[in-house]
Parts: C-alpha cells; sequence; structure tokens
C-alpha cells in the first residue's frame, strides 16, 4: 500500500481552528477537563469514511474557516456544520471522501448550517498527545498544536493511513446523516429536586435561545426564568458532559468539552449522549426546546447510534479500493453471513 503522509500549511486560520481528538477522558480527579470534538459523530463518521480509528485528531473548524495549502496529495472528508467548504475555489458537499492533490487549496465560503466542522484527512494529524489525547485545551494551553489554535504559517503534518482509503467520491448514505433539529432530549436530574413544580414545567415547556455567551466550554442560555426552590447554591460535585446549571438568575448552561470538573450550581438535567453534538451545533441566536426521557431511552438510543457506527465500517469495508487500482477481495459479514466481496478502481475521483 502506498505511504500518503504529507504537509498542509496554514494560509488563514480561520475564527478558531484546533486540532482535537474524542477528548482526554479520567483526569476529572485531579481537575483536568476533558476537552475533545464538540460534535463527537460528526468526527468519529469522517474518520470512519477514511478508515482512520474514530480516535484519530482531526481539525475543529468555527463558523468561519481556515484557508489551508496542501503540499502533498492526501484524502479528505469535510463533517459537521455545513460552512460550505471549496476546493480550489469550487464548491463541494460535505461528508464526502476527497482526494487532494498537490498544491490542492481547501478553503470556506461561511456558515449556512451549524456551528462545527471537521477536517478528517487519511492517517490523521500528527501531535504529541498529552495524557493519552491529542485534543487542544486552550485554557490550560496544552494538547494539539503547542496547546493553542492555529495561526497563519503553522503547517501540519498528516499521518501514513492504516488502511486503504475508500474510493474518491463516496458520499455517507443518508441514513447515516445526523439530525441537527431544535429538540434536545433530556434526563431529569440530579439535582430536579431542588426546582419548583413550576421550574420544571418551565424548562420542560420554553423556548430557549442560545446567547453570544457560547463557547466550547458551555453554552448559556436566554428565555424563562426556571424558579429554584430555596437558592440555586449546592455543595459543588462533579459536572458531567451536557449537564444543565440553572444559577440564581433562573438562565440554564449547558456544560460541554472543555467544562469545569465540578461546579456548585443546581443541575436541573442532563442532556443524553447522543444529542450532545444537536448542542454544539447551535450558535448565538439558534432556538431550542428540551424534551424528558428515561434513562433506558437513552440507553437504548446510545447503543443504537454505536449499531449504526458499527454498521458504517461494515458498509466502508465494502467500498475500500487498492491505491494501485488492482481488484481486492474482502470477506464481508452481514447478520452472520458471510459473503465474498471484490471490488475494483473504475474511475479517479481526484479532485485538482
Amino acid at each position: 500500500m502506498a505511504s500518503l503522509m504529507g504537509t498542509i500549511r496554514v494560509i488563514q486560520p480561520g475564527l478558531l481552528t484546533t486540532i482535537q481528538d474524542l477528548g482526554r477522558w479520567g483526569f476529572g480527579k485531579i481537575g483536568m477537563p476533558v476537552a475533545g470534538v464538540m460534535d463527537d459523530y460528526a468526527a468519529r463518521v469522517g474518520n470512519i469514511l477514511l478508515g482512520n480509528d474514530e480516535n484519530t485528531p482531526v481539525l475543529e473548524v468555527t463558523l468561519l474557516g481556515p484557508v489551508l495549502f496542501f503540499h502533498s496529495e492526501t484524502y479528505l472528508v469535510l463533517t459537521g456544520g455545513d460552512l460550505q467548504p471549496c476546493i480550489n475555489n469550487r464548491r463541494i458537499p460535505m461528508w464526502t471522501v476527497y482526494r487532494v492533490k498537490q498544491g490542492g487549496i481547501l478553503s470556506f465560503a461561511g456558515s449556512v448550517q451549524g456551528c462545527w466542522a471537521y477536517i478528517a484527512v487519511a492517517g490523521g494529524f500528527e501531535v504529541k498527545t498529552v495524557m493519552g489525547s491529542a485534543s487542544t485545551y486552550l485554557r490550560g494551553n496544552l494538547g494539539g498544536y503547542d496547546g493553542r489554535s492555529l495561526k497563519a504559517g503553522d503547517v501540519l503534518t498528516s499521518g501514513e493511513t492504516l488502511r486503504r482509503p475508500i474510493a474518491p467520491g463516496f458520499t455517507l448514505p443518508s441514513a447515516y446523516y445526523p439530525d441537527y433539529r431544535d429538540t434536545i432530549r433530556v434526563i431529569l436530574g440530579p439535582q430536579d429536586d431542588a426546582f419548583t413544580e413550576k421550574g420544571i414545567e418551565t424548562f420542560l415547556s420554553a423556548e430557549y435561545t442560545v446567547t453570544n455567551e457560547a463557547d466550547r466550554m458551555g453554552y448559556r442560555l436566554d428565555g424563562p426564568a426556571i424558579a429554584h426552590k430555596n437558592g440555586a447554591d449546592i455543595i459543588s460535585d462533579g459536572i458531567a458532559l451536557g449537564a444543565i446549571q440553572v444559577p440564581a438568575h433562573g438562565k440554564p448552561i449547558i456544560m460541554l468539552a472543555d467544562r469545569q470538573t465540578t461546579g456548585g450550581y443546581a443541575k436541573i438535567a442532563n442532556v443524553i449522549s447522543v444529542d450532545i453534538p444537536l448542542v454544539a451545533q447551535k450558535k448565538p441566536g439558534d432556538h431550542l426546546r428540551f424534551e424528558k426521557i428515561s434513562i433506558e431511552e437513552a440507553q437504548t438510543l446510545s447503543r443504537e447510534r454505536k449499531q449504526r457506527l458499527e454498521s458504517l465500517k461494515q458498509l466502508i469495508q465494502t467500498k475500500v479500493i487498492e491505491p494501485s487500482g488492482q481488484i481486492a477481495s474482502y470477506t464481508l459479514i452481514v447478520n452472520g453471513q458471510k459473503y465474498e466481496v471484490s471490488v475494483e478502481r473504475v474511475s479517479s475521483g481526484v479532485i485538482m
């Protein structure tokens, strides 16, 4: 298999572009936030389409994307929010595998939907890991590219592909597209007993708006105030991903990737894991509502998402092409039945 290692130069960095993976888990006891991608489903899918491990480092792009120059040929996929990506000034669709030739330039025309986009490349981005993760934690100045967002002139290195790349031009089937809807499912608690019945009713019936105080740490919302019984303060305890704190003013805050490890405000509910990407893709001015579900329902949805990703991996195995263009054979298992599949490259699919 041919190696596809290469370098990518940052011409313009965009509003906020960082290297992220799925996060720095297991260090909350010493006060280290998890960090990692805001929309993990989009990042996982981008890597799966390229044959990378799901935790392979990607570029996370915020609203206004960077301009990148490719010194070497590579494969890439754009997922997440639609920031109108272009290669050599030609608009390209999201969720599609591209083979970018040496000298290609990736740019973005601006957001039409969503807040965070992901650039996955074959082999991922090579950076040193900190506590087992490549994620950039900006407040701690660690991880990623020297612990900071990208700047003009930075040079990124992509790694060697571990698997054969999928056929260029392959687009994610619609069944695997995320539904970035406005209704966010939650599990009430752990301090829902700190709120009045009217307060909980307000939380579950009102529409809320993402304010300008929204970043990787969390989103402050505006809308009807949620009433407490005896104040907002509690003895500080752990902050889970998606925890919804309600300070004394009654306006909720959803805690996200760079959240602190502990907090002292009562938490009325927690966003379920599969809906974290829905929250993340909201930008200031966007609206959302909350819907209560049970823990059992949340667990079922989590299992279904995991099965969907595994199904996508199996599908990708049927689309993988030898770089030489020769016929390649694979064994595919579907519902316990084995199938022998042969595939051959029939067109280049190269983006010039």
